[in-house]
């Protein structure tokens, strides 16, 4: 027996104006353990496709191989020794229909760092819509390369810091310990960018936040939760041209009807993003992704994403990838 279907935010009315509808899943998604080094990266897979065009890939596909009957799986796909050429066929058909966005955990961990500790907590953080902070994460994520094995046991210490759950009440002694391994982080040559960002955290400013978290604050994000940032960027690639974007997603724990009312206002807050005002996301539909092949298609574009070697090398998925999941702003590309 199938449980009810958790979170979403479905529209009350009709939408009004342009509105595409796509279907989303994702790869690599690991909750809150964000340094597991099996699964370095999240890939966020959307397509525009109708239930009719996805079945009928779904079935081309499956005519050459044996798979579920219920969905196809990128990790069986990709082993089958024909899978190259069948591949190329999959990827070209989606080519204009399909985006993929990937989230590199490490880098998310240190725009949280910067967008959380240093600024105002907003939902708008990690997404192109804070880029004014995003020279202070980038020098700091550079400089992960002269810090060996002290930047992850930097990072550690700052999700350790921000854990909420099982805990009544905020560690203080995890708010030195993060301290405690950022002046251990300084004792290597980070370069002045990175050192002005780490001098800047300031103990009673995170020791607020962590506090705040605690307290229940909504207004914060979930500082652990890579999805929300990633739903916001799939939803500003296909909301170009003034679109609006219902999303029909695969069930996902964290996209919860009261973190989604709080993206889509800070979109719609957004200048420039509609011409008519309001939210660029219309509302997102959960469902079950056995029902629907729009969301089986995306869930295979999402974990062939995540499992293909170089994918930000040129080949057949690069044209699908969003430009910030190429390369950084300032020309470093990101791990894969």
């Amino acid at each position: 027996m199938r449980l009810p279907l958790q979170g979403g935010l479905p529209p009350v009315d009709a939408v009004p104006g342009t509105v595409v509808e796509i279907a989303c899943d994702e790869s690599g998604f690991s909750g809150t353990n964000l340094l597991d080094p099996a699964t370095p990266v999240i890939t966020h897979a959307s397509v525009d496709l109708c239930g009719e065009e996805a079945a009928g890939l779904i079935a081309t596909l499956r005519s050459g191989f044996r798979f579920s009957p219920y969905e196809l799986k990128s990790r069986q796909f990709l082993r089958r020794p024909e899978a190259g050429e069948v591949l190329e066929w999959f990827l070209a058909a989606l080519r204009g229909r399909a985006h993929v966005h990937l989230v590199d955990k490490q880098y998310f961990l240190v725009t949280r760092i910067v967008d959380l500790l240093l600024t105002e907590p907003s939902y708008a953080a990690g997404t192109r819509l804070s880029q004014e902070h995003r020279s202070a994460a980038l020098a700091l994520y550079r400089a992960r390369r002269s810090a060996g094995s002290d930047w992850g046991a930097f990072l550690a210490a700052f999700v350790e810091m921000l854990r909420t759950k099982r805990r009544d009440r905020p560690d203080h002694r995890s708010v030195e310990r993060f301290f405690r391994a950022r002046d251990v982080l300084l004792r290597h040559a980070l370069g002045a960018p990175a050192e002005a960002t780490l001098l800047g955290l300031d103990r009673a400013r995170v020791a607020n936040v962590q506090a705040r978290l605690h307290g229940n604050d909504r207004s914060i994000p979930p500082p652990l939760e890579p999805m929300l940032p990633a739903l916001a960027e799939t939803v500003l690639f296909w909301s170009g041209g003034g679109r609006r974007v219902l999303v029909i997603h695969d069930e996902q724990s964290a996209l919860t009807a009261d973190r989604l009312r709080r993206l889509q206002q800070v979109l719609a807050d957004s200048a420039g993003l509609l011409p008519a005002g309001g939210s660029p996301l219309a509302g997102l539909v959960m469902v079950d992704s056995r029902d629907d092949p729009r969301v089986q298609v995306a869930d295979l574009l999402a974990g062939v994403a995540r499992r293909l070697p170089g994918i930000v090398d040129d080949g057949p998925l690069r044209p699908l990838l969003s430009p910030t999941s190429l390369r950084d702003p300032i020309g470093d590309a990101l791990p894969t």
